[in-house]
């Protein structure tokens, strides 16, 4: 996309510390240590058995008995622990560490986890059903993480986020960000040949919109949808610039 999100000014109300948004990333990179740890036919195996196979999972396939770890219908949690290369991970956890503690301010630590959970298995089964025969594991967080983006979009459109374009620091809208964003996931979904893609785009919008929607029913009551807060909407750096309440890699100012 050219434009890479690095931090975001928006502060925790209700929450002291995002123990969930911590936990899971500390699940991926764990997981993915352990991956990595195994020779490259474990580690494929390791894709087939809890990854989202959509043959398996909708299209009557089975996989081996040596294979077969888990109930397929599991793998749509299993999956978001998983992650292809150090840049899949990497990306991914960058947008829940700068994203995923607001979404889980303004729900709570219980409340977030199931919204995390529950929406990455839904985009994962909509990606399933949108291309049943394909044989090839579907895994990572990023329908999960797509929810959250839906969900913070809506929660705060006006946030300013800190991103790189390029080398170039630029403070921009939360809606004109993440509008940018989604907007390439659709054209990617629409436009990319399913057995070219190795990105699963399906997976991505679905998460992104059930994240919008799902949010009024996730959220603690009086936290204020379309929040009216209002940023500069565009300023340019010569360098980036903390300021208190900025997070993103580097913490918090």
């Amino acid at each position: 996309m050219g434009l890479l999100p690095i931090g975001d000014d928006t502060p925790r109300r209700y929450i002291g510390h995002p123990y969930v948004t911590w936990a899971i990333v500390g699940l991926c990179v764990i997981v993915f240590v352990g991956q990595q740890s195994l020779d490259e036919e474990g580690f494929t195996r390791s894709l087939y058995s809890y990854g989202v196979i959509p043959s398996v999972l909708v299209g009557g396939d089975t996989l081996s008995p040596d294979l077969a770890r888990v109930p397929a219908w599991l793998t749509l949690f299993t999956s978001q622990f998983l992650h292809g290369s150090w840049m899949h991970l990497i990306g991914n956890m960058l947008f829940l560490w700068i994203f995923g503690d607001n979404i889980e301010d303004s729900m709570g630590h219980g409340r977030f986890v199931a919204f995390y959970l529950g929406c990455g298995a839904l985009a994962a089964l909509v990606f399933a059903f949108a291309d049943p025969g394909a044989q090839v594991p579907t895994l990572g967080a990023s329908g999960a993480i797509a929810a959250v983006l839906g969900a913070y979009i809506v929660l705060h459109p006006r946030a300013r986020i800190l991103v790189l374009i390029g080398f170039w620091p630029l403070r921009m809208p939360a809606y004109l960000v993440l509008g940018i964003w989604i907007l390439f996931q659709v054209l990617n979904a629409v436009y990319a040949q399913p057995d070219e893609a190795d990105v699963a785009f399906v997976a991505h919008v679905a998460g992104f919109f059930l994240g919008a929607i799902l949010v009024y029913f996730f959220k603690r009551e009086g936290v204020p949808m379309l929040s009216p807060e209002t940023h500069h909407a565009l300023r340019v750096y010569g360098l980036p610039q903390r300021r208190p309440g900025d997070r993103g890699p580097w913490g918090t100012a």
